[in-house]
């Protein structure tokens, strides 16, 4: 498996790799801007600058850790094809960076995936396998396609190469605003969060980094507090991108990297969602709202402070709007 050839030599994430990525993914992938917003910032009484990764190819940061974990494979090995399970947003992604390559993408999804990330993965030409929605259906139904394939599994988060990709948006972050203070960033399985983490720490070593999950899926918080994995059980969120549990990889950066994990409930996240859209004018999915829901809530003890948040992706069933179930932002 590609994440086990890659850290075969070093135990973890390093900047190297990172900056391995970044080289690998150029032109494959979208320099994504940092907005801002003057009334945002006036509500939060910070200055706010969000990492568009919603405006990413794909619609998500995923196409950054997809690629370079594709385009990393030797000849020999990508000609067979890459594996993975996804519940949207990876598979795409990965199905789009074997299309790049010119290789076959098995895509192994749960039956009750949102319709846009069905269609998202069938339209760069994944090959889709239906499994029943837990993780045990998911995992023994892609070692089944492996089996048959010999693909090369491509992990959604808890592979070297997936996670470096990843860490490239916290790179140019800190490019496009050296100076940040904070940065808030979705934790599901743990990639983008170690990757950011990784990477911002590098670049400016005194940054806070804060990870943001649903309080309906707070595996990541209860972990880092306990100092073990707890796996998710059962996960009840709007955020369908982070029910996922932490992976071993990502995890030991993040006990080692990341300040703090906090949670929000799914009525603040649909507000945030829906201050985005209405303010900022950008199409952002639940997932991607949760580092604004969180700030939200702790305006008053972030007064002045330049912070970072990273949207995570845009993809979101037009005809399955939530603002019925929270009050407007």
């Amino acid at each position: 498996m590609l994440g086990r050839l890659m850290s075969s030599n070093d135990g973890g994430l390093t900047w190297s790799l990172i900056e391995q990525a970044r080289a690998r993914i150029a032109g494959k992938v979208s320099l994504t801007p940092v907005l801002t917003s003057s009334t945002l910032d006036a509500l939060a009484g910070a200055r706010l600058y969000f990492k568009c990764e919603n405006l990413q190819k794909g619609g998500a940061f995923k196409a950054r850790g997809a690629s370079n974990a594709v385009f990393a494979l030797p000849e020999s090995q990508a000609q067979r094809g890459v594996a993975t399970h996804s519940s949207g947003n990876h598979g795409a992604a990965l199905a789009r960076a074997a299309r790049l390559r010119g290789i076959r993408a098995y895509v192994v999804m749960p039956d009750n995936a949102a319709q846009i990330k069905r269609a998202a993965v069938e339209r760069y030409g994944g090959e889709i396998t239906w499994c029943a929605p837990t993780l045990a259906a998911r995992e023994s139904t892609v070692s089944t396609v492996i089996a048959a394939t010999g693909a090369t599994l491509v992990h959604p988060y808890d592979d070297l190469a997936v996670m470096a990709g990843q860490g490239t948006a916290a790179a140019e972050l800190l490019e496009q605003v050296p100076d940040l203070e904070l940065v808030l960033c979705p934790v599901g399985g743990g990639g983008l969060l170690a990757g950011t983490a990784v990477a911002a720490k590098t670049l400016r070593p005194a940054i806070r980094v804060i990870g943001v999950e649903p309080a309906g899926a707070d595996d990541a918080a209860r972990s880092l507090r306990t100092g073990h994995i707890l796996p998710s059980v059962n996960p009840h969120t709007i955020a369908d991108g982070l029910r996922s549990s932490l992976g071993e990889r990502p995890f030991a950066e993040i006990r080692r990297l990341v300040d703090d994990i906090v949670t929000v409930p799914e009525e603040a996240i649909v507000a945030a969602m829906r201050s985005l859209w209405e303010v900022l004018k950008v199409v952002v999915e639940p997932s991607g709202a949760v580092p604004y829901a969180a700030l939200r809530a702790a305006r008053p003890l972030l007064p002045g402070r330049k912070i970072g948040l990273v949207l995570s992706g845009g993809n979101v069933d037009l005809d399955r709007l939530p603002w019925s179930v929270a009050a407007p932002g």
